[in-house]
């Protein structure tokens, strides 16, 4: 569906955005972007001077939705699919793709030591706080690779972003979730 390009692209747009905001958030200095090969995670950097890996994933829901929201050409099966699909209620739509983003993502192995999952939300339809009223609710496996997992709320400016992963961390004041 993305070329690899488009794909590190996006990639990198998203790591520089979770720098960004995690430093806002937390005073934490996150610095210097590279991208890794496979078997590694898809992008490194360092975090007050210790090397972090960062496994980026886009939420948009399904493929259709996804095609639509990166501006592809729908024939009318796929029109009519996100059509169909657009009838099923956004929060349902969400609950369902965010759960089997984590679900496919806590059965991948990473060669590495420190590795966090950051998943950018690419769907204009949910919101932060549609986001915030599933956190309960969603299926994080106990056993999986990821130290933390984070959630940006949108691609614009005044995105955030909400610690999904480990339940203390979410729990904390300023990640609200």
């Amino acid at each position: 569906m993305q070329s690899n390009t488009e794909k590190r692209q996006l990639e990198h747009q998203a790591a520089k955005q979770f720098l960004r905001l995690y430093e806002q958030k937390t005073g934490q200095v996150m610095r210097h972007i590279w991208h890794n090969q496979p078997a590694k995670p898809d992008v490194s950097c360092y975090i007050n001077q210790q090397r972090l890996d960062l496994e980026i994933a886009h939420l948009y829901g399904s493929e259709v939705e996804a095609m639509h929201i990166l501006g592809r050409d729908l024939d009318d099966s796929t029109r009519q699919e996100l059509i169909s699909l657009l009838s099923t209620p956004a929060e349902l739509r969400l609950f369902t793709a965010l759960n089997r983003l984590l679900k496919n993502k806590a059965g991948k192995y990473y060669d590495t030591a420190r590795v966090w999952l950051v998943i950018r939300n690419l769907n204009p339809l949910w919101s932060t706080t549609d986001i915030l009223q599933l956190c309960p609710k969603l299926d994080i496996a106990l056993t999986q690779p990821f130290e933390q997992i984070w959630l940006i709320t949108d691609q614009t400016a005044t995105a955030d972003i909400i610690a999904l992963y480990p339940a203390k961390l979410a729990r904390q004041e300023h990640n609200r979730c």
